[in-house]
């Protein structure tokens, strides 16, 4: 057997890096990633997330540029922005696209290994269940987590350098909140995503179940918005005092959760962008009050917690005879 291949014991003599098992997750969350920023439709939709930062940079250019001040100094109608607010208005309006994105990198991420019968492979090597939860979560995290990082970071630091004179740091906590809002959608997506797709062999159906969980309760809170708006402009009482019971229904769907969070870090119910003008979305802009911090926190954390804990209980290697 001296020509036998195995007769070759080069191999021992290796001694190149060995990473040791608290980077196992790694390695899977890295393909996950990699396999997101392959697809044409990551990037697209990423870029077209952060539009409403777009919007503001070119309407602030054209105010500066075409719209001449009525008296000497700061332009007034600068001066009248609540800068905090701009932040969150782009956070709100960016849910559906980063749901997008989710929908596009993440719903199949634990079905598709379901259905290849990966499982028996990923966890026959020296990695646990828990490596390959964690990896699959950040595999999703990381990526929505980047894309809404960027936009908000760049508007950031534009705003600090152009707008500083207009109050646009006024609150010197303002980045940290701005970088942990940005990881909201993240961690929601990525549990839900691992969840619902370690019930399913399919990634399609797993992303219509997800789809399904997602646009119902949306369309719902889209119905108690306008519900609110008709009732905060209704002089009867018994309208009034139905008005924050709307208004805690507005955040009861996935992005609704988000933006509840948001709002409660930020400290704001939203305004305008200009005083006297309308909503992003281009409707009659009326602010709803962010509600209890504690609470929609609570459920936030719940959710992402039951999903997750879906995915250990449904992941396990079982062999098919």
């Amino acid at each position: 057997m001296k020509n036998s291949p195995i007769a070759d014991l080069s191999y021992r003599h290796y001694d190149g890096p060995l990473n040791g098992g608290a980077t196992r997750w790694w390695s899977i969350a890295k393909l996950s990633i990699q396999l997101a920023m392959k697809k044409k439709g990551f990037w697209v939709w990423a870029v077209l997330s952060g539009y409403w930062y777009y919007i503001l940079l070119a309407v602030f250019w054209f105010v500066e540029s075409f719209i001449p001040s009525p008296v000497p100094g700061k332009h007034p109608l600068l001066s009248a922005i609540i800068w905090k607010d701009q932040f969150s208005n782009a956070f709100n309006i960016s849910q559906l696209l980063l749901f997008v994105i989710a929908l596009l990198i993440g719903t199949g991420t634990i079905a598709n290994d379901n259905r290849a019968n990966a499982l028996l492979v990923y966890l026959s090597k020296p990695c646990t269940k828990l490596d390959y939860i964690i990896g699959k979560w950040m595999g999703v995290f990381i990526p929505i987590t980047i894309v809404s990082l960027i936009p908000t970071l760049f508007f950031f630091a534009y705003g600090g350098l152009s707008f500083q004179e207009y109050g646009f740091i006024s609150d010197w906590w303002l980045l940290p909140k701005l970088v942990l809002i940005c990881c909201l959608p993240g961690a929601l997506h990525a549990s839900l995503c691992i969840g619902i797709s370690s019930l399913f062999n399919q990634g399609r159906i797993a992303g219509a179940v997800y789809s399904g969980l997602f646009f119902l309760p949306w369309f719902f809170t889209k119905a108690m918005q306008v519900v609110y708006v008709v009732l905060s402009n209704n002089d009867n009482p018994k309208g009034k005092a139905s008005l924050k019971f709307v208004g805690n229904l507005y955040y009861a769907s996935m992005d609704g959760i988000q933006i509840g969070v948001s709002k409660a870090i930020l400290n704001t119910g939203g305004s305008a962008l200009f005083p006297g003008g309308g909503s992003p979305r281009g409707t009659q802009f009326v602010p709803i009050p962010p509600p209890n911090g504690t609470a929609i926190t609570v459920i936030f954390i719940a959710i992402c917690v039951i999903f997750s804990g879906i995915a250990w209980l449904r992941v396990r290697a079982v062999e098919v005879v």
